[in-house]
């Protein structure tokens, strides 16, 4: 059963990142990460910032960077929607520690007009593709 493959689509606004199939799918669910296999319960679920990760039929496994989206499972076939996903080997280091600089700055200053909840989005984003970089790539 864990060895059956399912149809998986991975899309962002900008680009389909994976179109195919698949023998197991993770995803940063808001309450917690989950995992899919074959003959999954249908499912709708939010998912938050973090890690991404899916094994394709070859057992090659892929890993991405997300700030979140929906997933939805449904007879076999699973969409995930994602708000904006990076694979890990593809994430600039430096650009992301920048990121992370600029945030702590916005939420340290707090200047007048300052959308704090944006600048801790940004920082929660930066800090997860440092922690994602620094973990997984090779």
């Amino acid at each position: 059963m864990f060895d059956k493959p399912f149809k998986l689509e991975i899309i962002s606004p900008h680009k389909v990142i994976y179109r195919g199939e698949a023998l197991s799918f993770t995803a940063p669910g808001v309450n917690g990460s989950f995992q899919i296999l074959f003959n999954h319960a249908p499912l709708i679920s939010e998912i938050g910032i973090g890690l991404v990760k899916f094994t394709t039929t070859n057992g090659e496994q892929k890993k991405f960077a997300t700030s979140g989206g929906f997933v939805e499972v449904k007879d076999n076939n699973v969409v995930m929607l994602a708000e904006t996903i990076e694979a890990i080997e593809e994430i600039d280091l430096n650009r992301a520690q920048a990121a992370k600089e600029r945030a702590l700055k916005r939420l340290r200053e707090r200047k007048p007009g300052t959308d704090l909840i944006r600048a801790e989005f940004a920082l929660q984003r930066a800090l997860n593709r440092i922690r994602l970089v620094k973990v997984h790539r090779i």
